[in-house]
């Protein structure tokens, strides 16, 4: 058992552990979540004494092997299988012993490595690697010919393969598409010893821990079951310690009350005594400090295209040396929500490069719109931005002879006011830098959004905000995502890349991920699963949005004209609370009067409309 008992840590003035204290039961699987910045990796770093602290104890067992992916990924001329097969440091230090032993410590060794199981370590390691992408030949280049990305799913790849007592996984699907993330959902799920994963991706901490280790100003809380339960307990519990703390300020206020009335009268002196006391030792319930929710905003084009916006026929796409994807058969209308499916490497990202218009056809026809404008955001394009630069500082160089005014409105829009807005890029988290990023891609309203991994430097509100962010944008939108989360609640069609072409997938994400766990031998069948029925929801969901669409714009007019009327209201009870104001013209008061009386009943009226508007897109959605 992992026992951590009033462990403190600063930085600076800042405190990031405040006297934690939490016990980790043997065999438990828990996700550790907390807002970015909260210290979710520092508490890491101290479990496996990379970090000294400024105090408490972390207690473990006696002999526990710790196990995190390595800080460094493996990048020497070693193969990948070999890379993984060494992360066993005892299997490995045996098979060296085992060449030069003799008689009785020979036999020892023997037993020892057959209960360890090192004879079928092999075949373990490669499916490990198999699992996180790596096919047979892979397996047997080196280290030095992968990029830092893949480099890293081998360090993943060989903590796994060592299975440690302790299993420390710190955001481990950041590295991983969408294949390699159902994969290790499932391996997770069965892993026989004790785990701790930090992880804003809100499907695995439903799917694969079953507690919640949750770090919130400096404190930590254990709490049992998934990610859904625990959000249901937390909001729960808060919500019954703010009416404990509305319930305890009207009872102070009422004894102070009689103190203030009675402490001077000799006839109510004891009561008053009595009323102080217990005043006294009454202990305050602390007030909740709301978290400040992120913002992301996609602005909606002015203007909708006529359908399709997109149009493919045999189209083949790909470089001039290679082609890597043909035969494309597929259009693309106004409001889409597209998600691809398929391994890294398969063509997805020369897909979305052909369908924005940043490759050139290699046959067959692609049609766009003239009128269609694009934007495109990526996780490498976060290096894109001026590190040197504000928020608002990118947001003026879109907005060049604006006055300063609607510059820092369209700054605090994309989730950046006041102080922030002024804050150079470098000291921007990577959410914060991904959200800029993503209000600067989409600033004009563009027809199609492409987004590549969007969630990587996401929290979980974060991840959420970029959902409704999604569902209310009202141009069409192609995502390529690893979060399971964020592809169901977006998507209305899935199309898979792989064997050189993208094909319609008619099933669900249950569908494909059964289909990924399978294996090889049912690569060729991914594109017809059993699961249509999901697929004609999806379509079902698609033209109800379209036709929904009239619905929100006049709801939107509505609640301008609420606005309007609201704030003119306003203005005139301003006025008529000038006493002195009409003292030269009492007509104008009457005239005030009646305009308000006007204003307040077409507001009433336009309140009315927007009930029964609302309740009809409820009913419709």
């Amino acid at each position: 058992m992992l026992r951590v008992n009033d462990l403190t840590y600063r930085i600076g003035e800042r405190l990031i552990l405040d006297r934690a204290t939490f016990a980790i039961p043997d065999g438990a699987r828990v996700g550790l979540v907390g807002r970015n910045g909260a210290g979710k990796t520092t508490l890491f770093r101290a479990i496996l004494g990379e970090l000294p602290t400024d105090g408490g104890t972390i207690g473990l067992p006696k002999g526990m092997r710790v196990g995190a992916v390595a800080q460094e990924a493996p990048a020497g001329p070693e193969t990948l299988h070999a890379v993984v097969l060494a992360a066993d440091t005892e299997r490995t230090r045996l098979i060296a012993e085992a060449e030069t032993a003799e008689g009785l410590r020979r036999a020892e060794i023997e037993t020892r490595l057959v209960d360890i199981g090192a004879h079928a370590a092999p075949a373990r390691a490669a499916a490990i690697l198999h699992g996180l992408g790596f096919d047979a030949a892979a397996q047997g280049r080196p280290c030095s010919d992968f990029s830092g990305g893949w480099r890293m799913r081998v360090a993943l790849a060989a903590v796994l393969f060592a299975e440690p007592d302790l299993l420390l996984l710190d955001e481990p699907t950041n590295y991983l598409d969408i294949e390699g993330t159902l994969w290790l959902y499932d391996y997770l799920e069965r892993y026989p010893r004790t785990a701790v994963i930090i992880s804003h991706d809100r499907d695995l901490l439903d799917t694969c821990v079953d507690h919640i280790l949750h770090l919130d100003r400096g404190q930590l809380t254990l709490w049992r079951g998934g990610y859904t339960a625990f959000a249901r307990q937390l909001a729960e519990k808060r919500m019954l310690q703010a009416k404990a703390r509305a319930k305890q300020e009207a009872e102070r206020a009422h004894l102070q009350s009689f103190i203030d009335r009675f402490k001077a009268k000799a006839t109510k002196a004891r009561q008053a005594q009595s009323r102080m006391k217990r005043l006294a030792k009454m202990e305050p319930i602390a007030a909740l400090i709301e978290d400040e929710m992120p913002v992301i905003h996609l602005p909606s084009p002015e203007r909708p295209l006529s359908p399709p916006i997109v149009a493919m026929e045999r189209a083949q796409a790909g470089y001039p040396d290679r082609i890597v994807l043909s035969g494309l058969n597929l259009s693309l209308a106004p409001d889409d929500r597209v998600v691809l499916l398929g391994a890294n490497g398969n063509g997805k990202s020369t897909f979305c490069k052909l369908v924005g218009g940043r490759l050139p056809p290699l046959g067959g026809e692609v049609r766009r719109s003239s009128k269609m404008e694009v934007a495109y955001f990526a996780q490498h394009q976060l290096d894109e931005l001026n590190p040197a630069e504000s928020a608002y500082a990118h947001v003026r160089s879109r907005m060049p002879d604006m006055p300063e005014a609607k510059v820092r409105a369209a700054t605090a829009r994309l989730g950046f006011p006041a102080a922030k807005a002024d804050t150079p890029v470098s000291q921007l988290s990577g959410g914060e830098k991904a959200r800029l990023l993503m209000g600067l891609a989409a600033f004009n309203g563009p027809h199609l959004l492409i987004l590549d991994e969007p969630t990587n430097h996401l929290d979980i509100e974060s991840r959420q905000a970029l959902v409704e962010a999604i569902n209310d944008y009202e141009g069409a939108v192609i995502l390529v995502s690893h979060d399971r989360f964020l592809i169901e609640a977006c998507a209305d069609r899935l199309w898979l890349v792989s064997n050189g072409s993208v094909k319609s997938f008619d099933g669900d994400m249950d569908d494909y991920r059964r289909l990924v766990l399978a294996g090889p031998e049912r690569e060729e069948s991914r594109s017809e699963p059993s699961g249509g029925q999901k697929a004609v929801e999806r379509r079902s969901n698609a033209e109800r949005r379209v036709a929904l669409a009239p619905l929100r714009k006049r709801l939107d007019g509505i609640e301008a004209r609420m606005g309007k009327l609201s704030e003119a209201i306003t203005k005139i009870d301003a006025a008529l609370a000038d006493g002195t104001a009409f003292q030269a013209n009492a007509a104008k008061a009457g005239d005030l009067a009646r305009m308000r009386a006007e204003a307040a009943t077409a507001l009433a009226a336009a309140e009315e409309e927007w009930l029964n508007l609302s309740a009809e897109i409820e009913t419709a959605g």
